[in-house]
């Protein structure tokens, strides 16, 4: 077995995923290849996974590769691909994709998948995917691409339409998503036993059904609940329960990734939205501060006083691998391309989030149906923008850049069309060779 790791000086999430696989009897005992362009984080993480392996157990091995000219080797024989590369990392492309729009008075909270911040970081980010899915289809054609970089939607329904790679989009918001909503509503009781349906788009799948172990219907119950949380000046998701009100469902992602996939809640002209929804602008640069700064920390602290044991997680990686290769079924939430009409009310060429089986066939995502009239409406707003940037990243048309940007809801709903076209010229011309040239 070897599993190739793509962006491996992401060491926190490196560490999270081949931990988890280093726990499992059916793949510990891999090759665990490493890849990234960045020499002193690709050999921190090799230092804390080395560090890992030999406390459990010393099986398999890990070898590490560093820069373009090794991602061959890196991904030659793999049976597995993990993705999660940041292409511009946080400075300077997220710095681009926040203070460029910024000048122009459009505001951002996430930036990673919808949105101006979103689209940018979909085309910078799919211009390197096309060479990982050149370099896979020659040396290790079999192998399964495991993405969990964002925009999700973007990147996964690109891999998926354009090229001939197996690929299943992962994001571990689906796992927490009905739990997380019955504790912050007091419901714990709830939780044990409850059986739900979630389907949709990432970070926009919908809770479509939530019962507890009886087969009771739990909606009604927190339908009479949510109104005493918005109320709440301290609460700080307050948009997803928004969503229950206005569109009867809730979503996956959080509040703050959900306050600018629409024209809702960050209003120039209403500034007062804001504070009552305790929508935190320009929150994902202020994560990347910190996290480099924890990273920092915690790296020294491990050096001075070795790594602590790992225990399994959740993320669906580890196990998705474990069940391709010991022909058991396990159950994912996965991002896949809505050709057999899963979800019969969006369209077909869109990558949608719903169940999927996971054993030695492969993954088969399971038949949805059609979603309620106004939640695939909702899907709707975001499935344009991410259709159009996958067609700019596919044939290098700069309109259709304008046109994602233009369709974007949050955009669309703060910024005229003469200077939407002018903030996205400004942000290519800022990117520079991030980007490919586009006519």
């Amino acid at each position: 077995m070897k599993i190739t790791f793509m962006g491996a000086g992401s060491t926190v999430f490196a560490r999270n995923v081949i931990g988890d696989c280093m726990c499992s009897e059916a793949l510990r005992d891999s090759t665990f290849a490493l890849y990234d362009i960045d020499g002193q984080r690709l050999e921190e993480s090799r230092v804390i996974l080395e560090a890992m392996r030999q406390t459990k157990g010393g099986y398999g091995k890990i070898e590490c590769y560093l820069g373009v000219e090794n991602r061959k080797a890196a991904l030659r024989g793999a049976n597995f691909v993990v993705n999660a590369i940041q292409v511009g990392l946080y400075d300077p492309c997220t710095i681009i994709d926040f203070e460029v729009p910024k000048k122009y008075g459009l505001r951002q909270t996430i930036g990673d998948t919808l949105g101006i911040g979103g689209i940018m970081r979909g085309l910078r980010t799919i211009h390197v995917l096309k060479d990982f899915a050149a370099d896979m289809e020659e040396v290790c054609p079999d192998a399964w691409f495991l993405n969990y970089t964002n925009p999700m939607a973007i990147l996964a329904g690109y891999m998926q339409r354009y090229t001939g790679v197996n690929t299943v989009g992962l994001c571990h918001s689906v796992q927490g998503c009905s739990q997380g909503l019955l504790e912050q509503l007091g419901m714990e009781d709830k939780i044990e036993g409850r059986r739900d349906l979630i389907a949709g788009i990432n970070h926009m799948a919908w809770l479509l059904k939530i019962e507890d172990k009886n087969g009771v219907d739990l909606y009604p119950e927190i339908k009479a609940r949510i109104q005493a949380k918005i109320d709440e000046p301290g609460f700080h998701n307050k948009v997803r329960l928004e969503y229950i009100k206005n569109f009867g469902y809730y979503v996956t992602e959080s509040s703050e990734h959900n306050a600018e996939y629409n024209m809702f809640y960050i209003k120039s002209k209403y500034p007062e939205l804001i504070e009552k929804y305790n929508i935190p602008l320009d929150e994902y640069p202020r994560r990347c501060i910190e996290q480099i700064a924890g990273w920092k920390r915690e790296y020294e602290d491990i050096l001075k006083n070795g790594v602590k044991d790992h225990e399994r997680s959740h993320e669906y990686a580890s196990w998705i691998m474990e069940s391709m290769v010991t022909n058991t079924t396990y159950q994912i939430g996965g991002n896949v391309l809505n050709k057999n009409h899963l979800i019969t009310n969006l369209p077909a060429e869109a990558c949608v989030e719903v169940p999927c089986l996971v054993n030695s066939n492969g993954i088969t995502p399971c038949y949805v149906g059609a979603l309620p009239v106004q939640c695939a409406a909702m899907n709707m707003t975001n499935i344009n923008v991410q259709l159009l940037t996958i067609e700019a990243a596919h044939t290098l048309k700069k309109e259709h850049i304008y046109q994602a940007a233009l369709l974007d809801p949050h955009t669309g709903s703060e910024l005229d069309i003469d200077t939407i076209k002018k903030m996205v010229d400004d942000l290519i011309d800022a990117h520079g060779d991030y980007l490919p040239k586009y006519n």
